[in-house]
């Protein structure tokens, strides 16, 4: 099931990875957004790159994406891609390496399908409901990824550029379980707990939309893992407010659920 929809998925994200990569060897004007986030020309044109390779195979599916003015059109439908072109522009600018491509279908507020490239990594993650996650090494090689089952000696991976008073407060009163914290941008977090290479991120507060979310999510839950926010319910999806409010914790198991 989803079969095309995951195809087409990941030629977009490698077409995008070349548009991509072509401004961040070549160069770049960053602009401030209304909202006081930096963009580029490679959002922009990589946005437009991905819609235009997935809207013409599947016409009555909804967009929302963080580059094109959202006409809520999509909340008549019942397939929404959402996109997240450069998920971590932040990093973009910054040149670390750690940005991602972020595309996941929604059915019905579900993600069924979600795809995550690391366009420097030449890397890709890819989840379908029901069928596991997978990762796509720069070699080609594809392997089926689960989390680990470590309850001690926890790795808590924290933002470049998002991290707050809280979460320093939590990792301190959680330090006899939370041994080691590294530092990793955008999807790429949550994307190595479903690897079995770290155990906790918290995201607090109300950062973060819908196309920072939808495709780590599923990828997470495919892979064992638990993507929660922390009343323990799960964030749904083609909402008319894409605000995540609540922030999440993306943990291995639910016995380090610790805040």
């Amino acid at each position: 099931m989803y079969e095309k929809e995951l195809k087409f998925m990941l030629e977009a994200a490698r077409q995008a990875r070349d548009v991509i990569l072509k401004y961040y060897n070549d160069g770049f004007h960053v602009e401030i957004k209304d909202d006081n986030s930096p963009v580029t020309e490679a959002d922009k044109k990589s946005d437009a790159l991905i819609r235009q390779i997935l809207a013409p195979e599947f016409p009555t599916y909804g967009f929302l994406t963080e580059e094109v003015e959202d006409d809520l059109s999509r909340l008549e439908k019942e397939f929404v891609f959402i996109v997240d072109p450069v998920d971590g522009t932040k990093d973009f600018v910054a040149r670390d390496d750690m940005f991602t491509t972020n595309i996941a279908l929604s059915r019905n507020g579900e993600i069924v399908v979600g795809v995550v490239s690391i366009p420097a990594a030449n890397e890709y993650y890819y989840a379908v409901r029901g069928e596991g996650s997978y990762k796509i090494d720069a070699n080609g090689n594809v392997k089926k990824i689960h989390v680990n089952d470590k309850t001690e000696n926890l790795t808590c991976l924290t933002s470049c550029f998002h991290e707050n008073a809280k979460g320093e407060e939590v990792r301190a009163r959680h330090k006899d379980k939370i041994t080691t914290v590294q530092k990793y941008g955008s999807s790429i977090k949550v994307c190595r707990i479903a690897e079995g290479l770290a155990e906790i991120h918290y995201r607090f507060g109300g950062g973060t939309k819908e196309w920072d979310t939808a495709a780590i999510q599923i990828i997470l839950e495919e892979a064992g893992g638990l993507f929660i926010k922390f009343d323990k319910t799960r964030i749904t999806y083609n909402k008319k407010d894409v605000y995540n409010h609540d922030g999440y914790i993306a943990i291995n198991r639910i016995e380090n659920f610790l805040i």
